[in-house]
């Protein structure tokens, strides 16, 4: 017998080993093609060298009554940010504002007082409003247009504290507090049902009594936001500044010796990206709750300065809380917006930022007008109400520059409300901002374009401190780059907010700011200036195509 060699029976117990295989696929059903295929295609796993970020960040993080905690696992952004590329998000619940019925709106379809049974709350259940893309959440529900049972009311200036609450008494009220506010020269209240009665009773009543000047519901307010979405591409805190050309007007002005007042949630001021920025702070809820991811978020688009840069470094920041609550979200009222106005007005605020939306409110309007005729620059979120919102409040004022959000695309926030009000647009769609707890967030909101242009706002009287309001509107406007349909439209108003184009095309003048006397500028100014460090971008050219011309847009409508 020939003896087999050991290759042979190698090859012999290889096809031995094949046939028994392709026996067994057929035994079970399997294609013998496809059982061949399968064992001779070799699988190689390369990994992925694009740094990826889980899904589920949102889930991951939780709201509690006094701002984030955010859970040990936290998710990878771009290395490009800093020395620690790992960074926390933060998560802050969606807030948007009622629409209110067709019964409850002016001739304009503004929102007017929608109360009902049980104090003045929104007695029918608001439906859903959904968005669809990117950065546009469908909010978890809306909330109340008003605070159940309570009054705002103006009362006699010579009324003792006794007196006032014996007024409150006579009708079944309690005074839940009183003062007077010199920005609109009244002494107001605010008052509770306390017997039960029915809201439209009690209201007649006490408007009636002679001691009453004017009455309104006690407007609920919310901060104008969206849930943070995440990062796909590219180095999420950037495009904002491109967008706006803040490198290059940067290089005219930081906003030096000009002070902005946020109303707001409360502000982390021990976070780096705001050392030194916080000039002053006020309580005007009297709370005791922390510092909080929107307002931290707001004063770090104006005034970020370490890794990351806001459109006004080296602004001051009145940190005003007026928004808190439970269950995440954060609240304010009529009377808490108007102890915040008159508090900035009092203290040399020259902007005020309002990142929020509220109805028509006849109390907020005086207030506005009359932070207007002292001279202050007021922003406004325009809200994150939809298309289909009416116009919200205080953007919706004659006297303020609503401003509305923008992507990386230039396309329009979804949920960024429209109407003949815009004034400008600005990015507010996936940016990147400081939290908490020396924390960052990645989140969108018309909020955040607003800050940004209040920020930009500050460049200018920078460079002029003596500018007035409505010559700083009409220098943005004139100045802005054209967005959606030629001229001006109800997206994005003037266009988008240019802070180049805006500083150049305002005269320079030296004359030292009155409020600027006594004050320091931050000790590490001059280092940032000649250090770009880790914010350095490819900066568009400063003559770029599609640069709006001044000139060109002389005859373009300036006022809403």
């Amino acid at each position: 017998m020939m003896r087999k060699s050991g290759s042979q029976l190698r090859i012999g117990a290889y096809a031995s080993s094949v046939g028994v295989a392709l026996l067994l696929a057929a035994c079970l059903g399997i294609e013998v093609a496809h059982a061949q295929a399968i064992m001779r295609t070799p699988t190689i796993s390369v990994p992925s060298r694009v740094p990826t970020i889980s899904p589920n960040v949102a889930a991951r993080v939780m709201s509690v009554d006094h701002g984030p905690r955010v859970a040990p696992t936290t998710p990878h952004i771009s290395a490009r940010m800093a020395p620690n590329p790992v960074l926390p998000y933060a998560h802050y619940s969606p807030n948007l504002y009622p629409a209110c019925s067709a019964p409850y709106r002016d001739a304009d379809g503004e929102c007017l007082a929608q109360p009902s049974g049980g104090g003045g709350g929104a007695g029918k259940s608001a439906k859903k409003s959904t968005g669809k893309g990117r950065g546009n959440n469908t909010p978890v529900g809306v909330v109340s247009r008003t605070y159940a049972n309570e009054f705002v009311a103006e009362i006699d200036s010579a009324l003792s504290l006794t007196e006032a609450d014996e007024l409150a008494r006579r009708h079944g009220l309690a005074r839940i507090a009183s003062e007077n506010f010199p920005l609109i020269g009244a002494t107001v209240g605010l008052f509770r049902i306390t017997d039960g009665r029915p809201y439209e009773t009690v209201r007649r009543e006490f408007a009636a009594d002679g001691s009453v000047r004017s009455l309104q519901p006690n407007f609920r307010y919310v901060l104008q936001d969206q849930k943070p979405s995440v990062p796909t591409e590219g180095d999420p805190a950037q495009y904002a500044l491109s967008k706006l050309r803040l490198p290059q007007a940067h290089t005219l002005a930081h906003g030096a010796n000009v002070t902005v007042a946020v109303i707001d949630s409360g502000i982390d001021a021990k976070h780096p990206e705001l050392a030194n920025s916080i000039a002053d702070n006020f309580d005007a809820l009297g709370s005791s709750e922390g510092a909080h991811v929107h307002g931290t978020g707001i004063a770090g688009a104006i005034v970020a300065h370490a890794r990351l840069m806001g459109s006004a470094p080296e602004a001051r920041i009145i940190a005003i809380r007026a928004f808190g609550g439970t269950g995440g979200s954060a609240e304010s009222s009529s009377y808490i917006i108007l102890r915040s106005l008159n508090y900035a007005a009092e203290h040399g605020a020259q902007i005020v930022n309002m990142s929020f939306a509220g109805p028509k409110d006849a109390v907020i309007e005086r207030a506005i007008a009359a932070s207007a005729e002292r001279g202050l620059v007021l922003i406004a979120a325009a809200g994150n109400a939809g298309a289909k919102s009416p116009p919200l409040y205080p953007a919706a004022n004659p006297n303020v520059i609503a401003v509305s959000a923008t992507d990386q695309q230039d396309k329009l926030f979804t949920a960024s409300n429209r109407g003949n009000y815009i004034a400008l647009a600005a990015p507010g769609v996936d940016i990147f901002l400081p939290a908490p707890d020396g924390k960052y967030q990645m989140t969108s909101g018309t909020s955040f374009s607003a800050a940004y242009v209040s920020g930009v706002a500050a460049l200018l009287l920078e460079r002029n401190y003596t500018l007035k309001p409505e010559a700083l509107r009409m220098t943005l406007a004139k100045t802005a780059r054209d967005l959606g349909s030629p001229g001006r439209d109800d997206l994005y108003g003037d266009g988008e907010a240019d802070a180049f184009a805006a500083v150049m095309a305002v005269p320079v003048d030296s004359t030292t700011p009155v409020a600027a006397a006594g004050t320091t500028k931050r000790e590490d100014a001059g280092k940032r200036r000649d250090d770009p460090g880790i914010r350095a971008i490819a900066q568009p050219s400063l003559s770029s195509a599609d640069d709006k011309s001044t000139i060109s847009q002389v005859d373009r409508p300036a006022s809403r």
